[in-house]
């Protein structure tokens, strides 16, 4: 296994311990993240992990196919089997990732999945029906945001 898909593999390794450290010391200080609900930067990504490892007190996670694009680019699939804390739904998220590397960490980090899929697991009738519109993706958006705010303000560490 080459040296990226090394760090990929010790990412959700930790993430599936709950090992928020590691998850974040994977990541360059100059960090972006970019999913369907979040868009971060700096110590930010540490931070959700974090704030994400935390709350899912029955998180699962599993990943396959950490496979190396380019010498610089690594993608993976991952799965999440959660709570979701808002609505108490249970969630099975399938999720794919690119990973990009500067000085041997996690530089970008983008994860895409059906946001309409997740909603309509995690939000239930209105997610079914709305998941697709601005209207819910805003409001999710919103909401994280929200929350992670509120968790940084509460952990000097990431300020």
């Amino acid at each position: 296994m080459k040296i990226n898909q090394q760090v990929i593999s010790d990412f959700y390794t930790a993430f599936s311990q709950k090992d928020y450290k590691t998850m974040g010391d994977l990541y360059h200080p100059e960090a972006y993240f970019k999913d369907e609900a979040f868009e971060l930067n700096g110590k930010e990504p540490a931070a959700m992990w974090h704030m994400l490892c935390l709350r899912g007190k029955d998180l699962e996670i599993e990943f396959s196919d950490v496979k190396e694009e380019s010498e610089n680019v690594v993608t993976a699939h991952w799965e999440a089997k959660y709570t979701f804390s808002t609505t108490k739904r249970k969630v099975h998220n399938k999720i794919d990732a690119r990973f990009k590397f500067k000085d041997g960490k996690i530089i970008e980090h983008i994860d895409t999945f059906n946001f309409w899929r997740w909603s309509g697991q995690a939000l239930g009738l209105p997610g079914i029906l709305l998941g697709w519109s601005p209207i819910i993706k805003n409001k999710v958006r919103e909401q994280a945001a929200n929350s992670l705010n509120a968790f940084i303000s509460a952990h000097p560490e990431y300020q």
